[in-house]
């Protein structure tokens, strides 16, 4: 789509408006924003388009989209989703060998476990190998019920750590800012990583992994932004 419009502005209600018409979702919904802050930057994005509209440079445009017109009309359903992670959670499945990638998994998940039960005050079953080790219902519970606390800006935003690192854990720490996207990226690409350094990257794997990372950038930008 070539660009149309001349005029960006936020208004009084933190909406966007393209030469004062108002920007809308692609379900049509008024495109309104719960901070200024926000606001602004998804001003920002339509400002920097030049003589073409490129959706895929509007990363907070499109997270924005997605919490509006996808996640909102769900959020109880989505919320639960995102919180189903922690029925196989990723850091609760280590590897039996070699044993230089179990210390290093106990050096990295454990952390993490450790601030969730501190935090949350649960416990995990930890297990070796991909058998499905069930944990402890209360700690589901608890889990589910703070995924359900936050609003659709938020659970956009958590949406990307959850499903890329397969943990609803590292989740909640995510959300209140205990770990950034690289801490997230690490601890979730942990083994890749690791076979990475032992026999190189797959260069066919590289464009998904960059776009795994641009993804949690963007996710870490969103909730700065939220406040």
């Amino acid at each position: 789509m070539k660009r149309f419009y001349k005029l960006v502005a936020v208004t009084d209600t933190l909406g966007v408006t393209l030469d004062g018409k108002s920007v809308r979702t692609p379900a049509r919904a008024e495109l309104r924003l719960p901070t200024r802050a926000l606001a602004d930057a998804v001003a920002a994005e339509w400002d920097a388009q030049t003589t073409e509209i490129k959706p895929e440079a509007m990363v907070l445009t499109g997270l924005a989209n997605a919490a509006i017109d996808r996640i909102e009309p769900v959020r109880a359903d989505y919320a639960q989703g995102l919180a189903a992670y922690a029925e196989s959670d990723l850091l609760c499945y280590r590897a039996e060998a070699p044993p230089a990638l179990v210390a290093l998994q106990a050096e990295s998940w454990d952390p993490w476990l450790a601030w969730a039960t501190a935090r949350y005050d649960v416990a995990f079953t930890v297990t070796a190998g991909i058998i499905h080790a069930p944990q402890p219902p209360a700690t589901c519970a608890r889990i589910a019920a703070a995924y359900a606390g936050f609003d659709a800006f938020t659970l956009a935003a958590l949406s990307a750590v959850v499903t890329i690192t397969g943990s609803a854990v590292l989740g909640l720490a995510f959300a209140e800012r205990a770990l950034d996207a690289d801490q997230a990226w690490a601890a979730g690409e942990l083994e890749e990583i690791w076979q990475a350094e032992q026999w190189g990257l797959d260069p066919l794997a590289i464009p998904a992994r960059e776009a795994r990372q641009r993804s949690l950038a963007a996710a870490q930008r969103l909730l700065a932004l939220l406040g």
